[in-house]
């Protein structure tokens, strides 16, 4: 088949009808449905491209944003990014259209990962994906840089762990005091199934898409026993598939929720295949594991609070802080992969709108600081950083315990003229808080380079009359990513040397606090 008109050779495009057969109880699509329709769609690309049998090996960032009903069409259309040796990734766009308006909505876009199969001993080169337009250049750029993220991911994963091993128990982490806390066994489910002939390709091996189905099933039990309600799959971190199962296979999944951050819940499966001799041995190949992240939501829609999880088992400990290394690695990917450009957020500054600009600065950080949902990614001694998802906006809390009174340090952060004795990535000499401002006297130029930022700031609380608590909060834009990205994978210590040096600066002797106040 030609591939049409300005189209690549490796795209396909499907469409299907949501019937109640696909549905869950409030007539939604299933999300175990869409899995397989978008591992169906997503093979039949790399196929087209590879022009041999191809398997799933890995299917990552999958993230949904919205439902789709009975009676409306889903739209797929899957395109091979970029081919390296043997393997070659696929994207994929799910789009929900109403029939009766005729409006499309995105669903869903996941990162699929296929190896070819050819026949016998044949060796396969995968040719080069054939770039035709911006989009197909961008997609291509990102999809090594994702398969490097693929590849790293163990790595930084293990470092990530080691250092949850090295810091304290802390409050906002493991707390065998809270009394609100529910035991994470409570929320483990097994169910076995037949690999049967409709489950399986023309190869007799069960279809990616179907074992993934069934993974969402038992995840979602798992999610609903904690939360008493009917959890929404939102994301997937990753499906990885260590080896195949075919017709005859008993598999066996097991679900366990790892642990909740405020709003969701991340469930791991692991899947393991038994033959008829393995079966009777007890035997097992774990031939797959995922870990997908929930929400629930109550009768008027809003997002409920999960609660407090307690591992109880030092196998449990570990998925308690596997989960939490792996949030930080997802919101380190996304945020490094996101090709949204920053939306110029400058106000001419003037005398005009001083008082304006002065105030909305001070109240928009304000309910920033009282927003729920914080959660924390790192602690080293009295530094603690924290992360806040809303509406796609990433905004980072660096929270600094310090021994001066809480005026002094007021004074001392002020006076940006005194950051650079601290902050060795500040350069700007002016105060930015809620957005930047845009400086007549400071043209832009070849040799100056300003990053926009949209709220950035300093909230300082009393502890008493010699400490007090500094926080400092940052949306997070493209001039500040590189330094979160490194912090939240493990691969850099900036913000808390940064916040080290801060604290230093501000607990400096009193005589030289005198020199500089006076």
């Amino acid at each position: 088949m030609q591939p049409a008109q300005g189209q690549s050779s490796g795209q396909v495009h499907t469409c299907q009808t949501i019937f109640p057969v696909h549905a869950t109880h409030r007539g939604e699509l299933s999300a175990g449905q869409l899995l397989k329709w978008i591992d169906t769609t997503a093979c039949l690309a790399a196929e087209k491209h590879a022009g041999v049998s191809c398997v799933t090996a890995s299917v990552d960032d999958i993230q949904f944003e919205e439902t789709a009903r009975v009676g409306q069409i889903i739209i797929i259309k899957a395109k091979v990014n970029r081919a390296f040796t043997t393997s070659m990734e696929v994207g994929v766009k799910v789009t929900v259209q109403d029939i009766l308006t005729s409006v499309q909505k995105l669903i869903s876009v996941a990162f699929s990962t296929y190896i070819v199969r050819p026949v016998g001993d044949e060796k396969v080169n995968l040719k080069p994906v054939k770039l035709k337009s911006p989009q197909d250049h961008l997609e291509h750029s990102l999809a090594i840089e994702r398969r490097r993220i693929r590849l790293d991911h163990e790595h930084v994963f293990e470092t990530l762990m080691q250092e949850s091993n090295m810091e304290d128990c802390h409050c906002d982490n493991v707390s065998d005091t809270e009394e609100d806390t529910i035991s994470t066994d409570l929320t483990h489910v097994q169910s076995i199934e037949l690999v049967l002939p409709p489950h399986a390709n023309h190869h007799g091996n069960t279809f990616g898409g179907q074992i993934m189905a069934w993974m969402e099933t038992v995840a979602t039990i798992s999610a609903s026993r904690l939360c008493h309600s009917y959890p929404i799959l939102k994301s997937v971190d990753m499906f990885k598939f260590r080896g195949p199962s075919t017709v005859g296979d008993r598999l066996v999944f097991k679900a366990i929720v790892n642990n909740t951050f405020q709003k969701s819940v991340e469930v791991g499966v692991r899947v393991e295949a038994y033959n008829c001799e393995e079966w009777t041995t007890g035997q097992a190949r774990h031939i797959n594991s995922a870990f997908l992240i929930f929400n629930a939501v109550n009768d008027k829609g809003e997002l409920l609070i999960f609660p407090r999880v307690k591992p109880t088992t030092k196998d449990g400990l570990r998925r308690y802080h596997g989960a939490i290394a792996r949030r930080r690695i997802r919101l380190a990917r996304k945020y490094i992969l996101s090709n949204k450009e920053d939306t110029p957020s400058s106000d001419l500054w003037d005398r005009s709108n001083q008082t304006y600009l002065s105030f909305s600065n001070v109240a928009t950080l304000t309910v920033l600081a009282t927003k729920c949902g914080w959660e924390i990614t790192s602690t080293l001694d009295n530094i603690k950083i924290f992360t806040h998802e809303e509406s796609n906006i990433l905004t980072v809390k660096v929270e600094m315990q310090v021994r001066i009174p809480s005026n002094l340090a007021f004074f001392l952060l002020s006076d940006f003229r005194l950051r650079r004795q601290w902050d060795k990535h500040y350069l700007d000499p002016y105060i930015i808080a809620v957005r930047s401002v845009t400086l007549t006297s400071v043209p832009p130029s070849p040799n100056y380079c300003r990053n926009e930022i949209l709220c950035a700031g300093f909230l300082i609380h009393s502890d008493g009359n010699n400490s007090c608590k500094v926080s400092y909060f940052n949306h997070v834009t493209s001039g500040v990513l590189p330094y979160l990205a490194a912090n939240l994978t493990g691969s850099s210590k900036s913000i808390e040397d940064t916040a080290s040096a801060c604290i230093r600066f501000l607990q400096m002797d009193s005589s030289r606090i005198y020199s500089i106040l006076f």
